[in-house]
């Protein structure tokens, strides 16, 4: 065992070197990412302004409280939020290791693609004249809504089918909110929400060369999607944090972190409410959509004995599995369930 690890050591320590710490990194350097350094920053300012303005704080005392809603050691350092931080490291290193089994998504376009030309032989290049710029906004915005459409269509899966609620149970289980609770997911999750973003990018690729007849390019800043920019850079961290700042009336169109917190609400008028990331309007379609209200005082987690103020990596890990195992038709005390009309709406 001893000469195993001693030949094995120099590969494991550039498989760190070169891929797992350049990976973890990229999660906060990278402006594709949520949690970027750069967002963080807007999200604080954001929270202290909020706090300042909508509780008629001195901005002295907007700033200690915002200190305290994003940042206390209370909220950064309880168990639940311990626990989110190991999920990051562990999931990271699981990714990398099964990206390659995974299907790549420029295999999943070219294969639209030629399908697409196999049914409609005569569409393909149809808006081939259209200037650059059209092609350009037409596909970021195509993007963005089917980007988000899709987000909200799994999520609500989540919720819906027993068994991919036993594996999101490990997300809603989070007690305390940070950004970093977008990583405590489970793997099985993870690979879901992996699949969703080859599926969107490959057909929304394929279907914009297939029509303009040409590469097509997003509107972006710094690489990104202007749109996913806008979403990151106003406060997209604040849906899981202690500040629930309020949109008011338009959060019929676009969704709060007021009302992701709801979602995270251990209270039982708040289950099933609010899918959707960026937009409201399809929660508002599938009628699941809740209105934030004030000071809210919400407590989050999973009403059951078997997740309540448990973090272990067991419990996160493998108590998914064993309720599939053990119960075929999950048990769903962890919360009422309704029937699953909504989903079967989509679908």
């Amino acid at each position: 065992m001893v000469k195993f690890y001693e030949c094995t050591k120099p590969m494991i320590i550039d498989w760190i070197s070169q891929e797992y710490i350049p990976h973890l990194t990229a999660s906060f350097t990278d402006p594709q990412k949520r949690v970027s350094i750069g967002y963080l920053f807007a999200a604080f300012i954001i929270a202290i302004i909020w706090i300042t303005v909508a509780k008629k704080q001195t901005f002295r005392r907007g700033f200690v409280l915002g200190l305290k809603k994003m940042i206390g050691l209370s909220i950064i350092w309880s168990k639940s939020s311990r626990a989110d931080y190991k999920l990051l490291l562990i999931n990271k290193a699981l990714l990398i290791l099964l990206s390659p089994f995974l299907v790549a998504r420029l295999t999943v376009a070219t294969a639209i693609f030629f399908y697409l030309k196999e049914i409609f032989p005569y569409g393909s290049g149809i808006f081939a004249d259209s200037p650059i710029w059209i092609a350009s906004v037409t596909y970021t915005v195509f993007l963005f809504l089917f980007d988000d459409f899709s987000r909200f269509a799994v999520h609500l899966g989540l919720h819906k089918i027993p068994i991919l609620w036993a594996f999101h149970k490990t997300h809603h289980s989070a007690e305390t909110l940070t950004p970093f609770t977008v990583f405590r997911a489970h793997p099985v999750e993870s690979v879901i929400f992996s699949l969703r973003g080859t599926i969107v990018q490959s057909v929304a690729v394929s279907l914009f060369i297939f029509v303009f007849g040409t590469s097509i390019e997003l509107l972006t800043i710094y690489g990104t999607s202007i749109l996913l920019f806008a979403f990151n850079a106003t406060g997209a961290n604040l849906r899981h944090s202690h500040v629930p700042i309020s949109y008011g009336k338009i959060e019929k169109f676009f969704m709060s972190p007021a009302q992701h917190q709801l979602h995270h609400s251990s209270a039982k008028q708040h289950h099933d409410k609010n899918f959707g990331v960026a937009l409201s309007i399809w929660d508002n379609w599938a009628k699941t959509l809740h209105f934030s209200h004030g000071e809210m005082g919400l407590s989050f987690g999973v009403k059951s004995e078997l997740y309540q103020n448990n973090h272990s990596l067991f419990s996160l890990y493998l108590r998914p599995f064993q309720e599939v195992i053990k119960y075929p038709k999950i048990n769903s005390e962890t919360k009422p369930r309704e029937e699953n009309v909504v989903f079967k709406k989509i679908i």
